[in-house]
């Protein structure tokens, strides 16, 4: 168990805890604040042994992170024990209610309502009965949850169970052993054989098999599918931290995320998976994309990308408000949501939200194993293998490679790009891993990144400067630095600087802007002359041979040159670099950086 939670501390890293059942048939619990390194030293001095255990990594919703608040939370004496993803809405009511019914409450966390009231239908109503007494909990619950118990009285059983969007719930079938995962990098050591849990649905596992049920108590018959990834992709091997491995890891990620889908025989784009034939996209009259943080910044590029191939018009929506704005929404829009996990509660609840109004919907997603996957009418399947790192780098550049395949796909269908435009996108699509590869070996090779990273890695604050294609890498850009370095970052539209921004520029505001020779350049050559008239020091994203932008900034990040609608996937990779080194120099936690989590599971 504490092998998973190492696997999973992405999730979440407040505090830990493990309840194991003990060979004398006790729960024994230990519950630590901070990292799990905290919960592995205190079961180093208190150890403990048994067969079937339960445990979790928090990231703090009711409650501060503190010991008392860990999970799992226990009740009736120590004779069951909870651990919980989700939200409990109804936390207040159910709480009164429970402390009438003389339950006493140890912790400030919704989480416990949930041991108390599986424990008080298991002793009223269930008549011992664990399954039975979950069900009927989860019955009283508003909001999303996906919950795991385990009881002295049964020690050959685990009940999982999942309502609404509360993040995954994976079974793993292993030999002569079960296991259950809130994601597949804790599993993916132990079994290739998965099955998930959906809304509303439990499992109850024994070491030799599962059984699945509605939370109505209707049988279910589930399929476990094959997991793609081995044990070492859920490994930092060579590298210091996953989001450096990832970032190394584009070159293959991309060629991946590529793979399959490029017919030059006929110069198309092939997406299967997607079930959507011609017919139905010319059908079409408008796409939404509904995405979060830096996915919602791949859709800005994607958005880009559709309507200049495609000519049909596209929205990007903040997945975590769409469904609270009454969006209009009909039969003939595609809704594409873009999520890694597959299980950003927003994200979900705005396809919901896109499916109850009638549209069709669509995914480009990591795991294919995830709820958005299940939901969608039809999916992109990333390929991109896991990614750890809190901050996202390789499912950035792979969402906006396959956002890139389906303008073209639509596009093609559409008969809006001609044979040669379409074949000379195609054969820029097949250099590019190639091209990143490339970049990428330069990178490493030297210390040019780290070099920057203490020259300018002391300042507060940043501007990200970008035009067309590329305001949406100044915004993943920031967002980057923002994320795991600290330093207040903000991205811009190059053209808005004399609006507003430019009033920031100083001496001690570096100011990077992405400025390849493209169809806009001299409008970037504008931009930095006016940062320097103004004091700033300049880093420009540039193609490596770009003598003029050498002579003008402080500092070049160089890239290679490719097909003009490519090149944000380039940029962008210098930007995470850089912010990466600063992190660094900066002794910041680059995997698990402060108040963040990797998978939003809760609103």
């Amino acid at each position: 168990v504490l092998d998973g939670l190492r696997h999973l501390e992405y999730r979440g890293y407040d505090s830990a805890g493990l309840a194991v059942l003990d060979r004398a048939g006790e729960l024994q619990v230990r519950r630590e604040v901070g990292k799990l390194a905290n919960l592995s030293r205190l079961v180093d001095e208190a150890p403990v042994e048994g067969q079937i255990a339960i445990g979790h990594t928090r990231w703090a919703t009711h409650g501060p992170p503190t010991q008392f608040n860990a999970h799992p939370h226990v009740s009736g004496g120590g004779l069951l024990a909870v651990v919980q993803n989700g939200i409990v809405e109804n936390y207040h009511a159910l709480r009164e209610r429970l402390i009438g019914e003389g339950y006493v409450f140890t912790s400030d966390t919704d989480t416990e309502v949930i041991a108390h009231l599986v424990h008080l239908y298991y002793q009223n109503g269930s008549h011992g009965d664990l399954v039975d007494a979950t069900r009927r909990a989860l019955g009283d619950l508003r909001g999303p949850s996906a919950v795991v118990v385990v009881c002295r009285d049964h020690p050959d059983k685990l009940v999982a169970a999942r309502l609404g969007n509360a993040g995954g719930v994976a079974v793993g079938y292993g030999e002569g052993e079960m296991l259950i995962a809130s994601d597949i990098p804790a599993l993916a050591p132990h079994t290739r054989r998965i099955a998930y849990l959906d809304d509303r649905q439990m499992a109850v596992l024994t070491a030799n098999g599962a059984d699945y049920f509605t939370l109505d108590g209707e049988p279910l018959v589930k399929d476990a599918s094959r997991l793609e990834w081995d044990a070492d992709a859920v490994d930092r091997g060579e590298f210091h931290h996953f989001m450096q491995k990832e970032i190394f890891e584009q070159g293959r990620s991309l060629t991946d995320t590529l793979r399959g889908r490029l017919d030059f025989v006929g110069g198309q784009v092939r997406l299967d998976s997607l079930n959507l034939s011609a017919e139905q996209v010319r059908t079409l009259e408008k796409i939404t994309i509904v995405a979060c943080g830096t996915s919602y910044f791949a859709g800005l590029v994607g958005k880009f990308l559709v309507e200049r191939l495609a000519r049909l018009p596209v929205e990007v929506d903040y997945a975590s408000e769409f469904r609270y704005r009454q969006p209009i929404v009909n039969p003939q829009q595609l809704v594409l949501a873009i999520t890694q996990s597959g299980e950003t509660v927003d994200t979900l609840a705005a396809l919901e939200e896109a499916r109850r109004r009638g549209a069709r919907t669509a995914a480009i997603v990591n795991a294919t194993g995830s709820q958005a996957a299940r939901v969608c009418d039809g999916i992109i399947a990333m390929q991109a293998g896991p990614e750890i790192g809190v901050a996202s780098t390789k499912a950035f550049t792979a969402s906006v490679v396959d956002l890139c395949l389906f303008a073209l796909y639509m596009a093609q269908a559409r008969g809006a790009v001609d044979e040669t435009a379409r074949r000379e996108l195609l054969d820029a699509l097949v250099r590019l891993p190639g091209q990143v590869g490339e970049l990428l070996a330069e990178a490493r090779q030297g210390d040019h990144y780290a070099r920057l990273a203490a020259r300018f890695g002391e300042f507060s604050n940043f501007l990200y400067l970008g035009r067309g294609i590329h305001y949406p890498i100044a915004l993943e850009g920031a967002l980057k630095l923002k994320e795991i370095s600290y330093i207040h970052a903000e991205g811009y539209p190059a053209g808005e600087m004399k609006h507003g921004p430019i009033a920031l520029i100083d001496g001690q505001t570096p100011t990077l802007v992405i400025a390849p020779r493209d169809s806009i350049y001299e409008k970037m050559v504008s931009q930095v002359e006016q940062v320097r008239a103004r004091g700033g020091a300049v880093l420009a994203v540039a193609h490596a041979e770009d003598a003029q932008m050498r002579q003008l900034a402080d500092a070049i990040l160089p890239i290679p040159v490719t097909h003009e609608l490519l090149t944000p996937v380039l940029s962008v990779i210098p930007l995470q670099i850089l912010a990466y080194e600063v992190a660094l120099h900066r002794g910041a936690d680059v995997d698990q950086p402060r108040n963040l989590a990797k998978s939003v599971t809760v609103e």
